[in-house]
């Protein structure tokens, strides 16, 4: 899909800081994305993935479904992807890569869409799951995020 290689390139490259974190979006689709944080640069002192590096990796899949979800460019120009609020739980130590992944509804994505045309703003909810190598949960997230027309 050509447009999920643009938002692939999009995503990283914009942030600065995700890009140096190498950062790495290996599925994005309408209403789902998954990235891979790698072990290096993103070990702390203690030889585990630093706890803001697993933050980051989650709260930008917020972005990254909504560029790829909704038509930013056409019939929401002018809205843009924003975080309102997120939490991370801690549940183990994770070593190497990292694999974070989202999803929202077809019909949460459509409701979404309905709330921002007609109000600006289209606020949704979202989990992500990260999990290590074995395929073990080593945080969860929940962000509260809007698709909002700025200006």
């Amino acid at each position: 899909m050509e447009e999920a290689a643009a938002v692939r390139a999009a995503s990283v490259s914009s942030v600065p800081i995700l890009d140096a974190m190498g950062v790495r979006l290996v599925e994005v689709a309408p209403g789902h994305a998954v990235a891979e944080l790698p072990a290096e640069p993103n070990r702390n002192h203690f030889g585990v993935a630093y706890a803001g590096s697993l933050y980051s990796v989650a709260e930008m899949l917020g972005g990254v479904l909504a560029l790829a979800t909704f038509d930013l460019e056409g019939e929401l120009a002018g809205c843009v992807p924003l975080v309102k609020e997120s939490t991370i739980r801690f549940r183990r130590p994770a070593l190497g890569v990292v694999r974070a992944e989202a999803s929202l509804s077809p019909a949460e994505a459509e409701r979404v869409r309905r709330d921002a045309l007609a109000t600006g703003k289209g606020e949704f909810v979202l989990e992500a799951t990260l999990t290590d190598a074995d395929g073990e949960v080593v945080a969860t997230t929940t962000g509260t995020y809007q698709v909002r027309r700025l200006g």
